[in-house]
């Protein structure tokens, strides 16, 4: 657990992890290859150098890795696992909910398990979520509109066979919709990743959660002007925090963007890995301090109160976490395993 200097404790959920096999024995063509290394590119340009890692780590790395990089060396806590099937790219899928689920089930106290639909799978596809849901007890799904499916280069949330589905996990309890609404990732198209049909579905399904992962950059202002009037859709801030270290003024100006629209309470941290660790990106976070003439200019503050809720308290309350409660069950299974 996050200490401050003052010993105070920050709980941290790590709201966008991911347990990817992107190697190229994976890989089922070229596009799986554009995958994979446009993610690299994203790694070498905005990490410090002294967290790159090699290319072959970055392909695939292991469950005990991944543990030890965000609960061991990392400050998290928990971690919400999101899956990512691209199966037209994948021999066995990139990301899936089946090969997450080992890490659920190995660490269940620090693990999250998230699903996926496509609403291209039609009824089949209802069948499968209906399994999945059972089977995980799952809470989220997130979803990927620019994700290939044969002739198929994406689709909308406001597609009729969406809304189906989404119908079914209000049904299902399940609540948090994570939804990939950034920066392109090559071979996939630009546009698919826009935020509009976010502005359709929060209107139409307010029981549901919207978390729109990487807060639609580019698309920073129309994200912006979507939810501040739907209170129902949540930023969540992978891409965005990695400017931190990069282009710190740009990290200032698109964090206050979203503190003056969205409000601390909106918005979550994510660390995106394995593109990104998440130890340097909760200690560079915890330093920050908005300028002061943004801090005039919006009206906004970064306080050590709202570092908590965007830390792991908003995550916590989507997810129905007793942050007290888990900490004691986290300090347990770590005597336990001391023994």
């Amino acid at each position: 657990m996050y200490k401050t200097k003052d010993g105070e404790e920050i709980f941290i959920i790590d709201g966008h992890t991911h347990f990817w096999d992107g190697s190229p024995a994976n890989q089922k063509n070229i596009h799986g290859a554009q995958f994979i290394d446009c993610f690299y590119g994203y790694h070498n340009a905005l990490s410090p150098k002294e967290n790159l890692w090699p290319k072959d780590k970055f392909d695939k790395y292991s469950a005990e890795q991944m543990y030890n990089d965000l609960f061991v060396d990392g400050p998290d806590d928990m971690a919400i696992l999101q899956s990512t099937y691209l199966t037209d790219f994948y021999k066995n899928g990139f990301n899936t909910t089946e090969r997450n689920s080992a890490m659920a089930k190995k660490w269940p106290n620090r693990f999250i398990l998230n699903g996926a639909f496509d609403p291209r799978d039609g009824e089949r596809g209802l069948d499968e979520l209906d399994e999945l849901a059972a089977k995980y007890n799952l809470k989220g799904v997130k979803l990927y509109t620019a994700e290939w499916r044969g002739d198929s280069r994406g689709y909308k949330l406001s597609d009729p066979w969406c809304y189906k589905y989404l119908e079914r996990c209000e049904k299902l309890g399940i609540k948090n919709i994570h939804v990939h609404k950034g920066p392109t990732i090559i071979p996939l198209d630009r546009d698919a990743f826009d935020v509009a049909d976010v502005d359709h579905c929060a209107t139409d399904f307010p029981n549901l959660n919207f978390i729109v992962e990487h807060c639609g950059l580019p698309r920073l202002d129309d994200f912006c002007w979507i939810a501040v009037q739907e209170t129902n859709v949540y930023g969540g801030l992978a891409v965005v925090l990695p400017f931190i270290h990069s282009r710190p003024g740009y990290f200032a100006h698109v964090l206050s963007e979203l503190l003056f629209w969205l409000g601390e309470d909106k918005l979550l941290f994510a660390s995106d890995y394995g593109i990104w660790t998440p130890r340097w990106l909760v200690e560079k976070f915890m330093a920050f301090e908005l300028p002061d003439e943004v801090k005039r200019e919006t009206g906004t503050d970064l306080t050590l109160q709202a570092k908590k809720k965007i830390l792991g308290l908003n995550a916590a309350r989507l997810y129905g976490i007793d942050v007290e409660a888990q900490k004691k069950k986290l300090a347990h299974a770590e005597a336990v395993a001391a023994e």
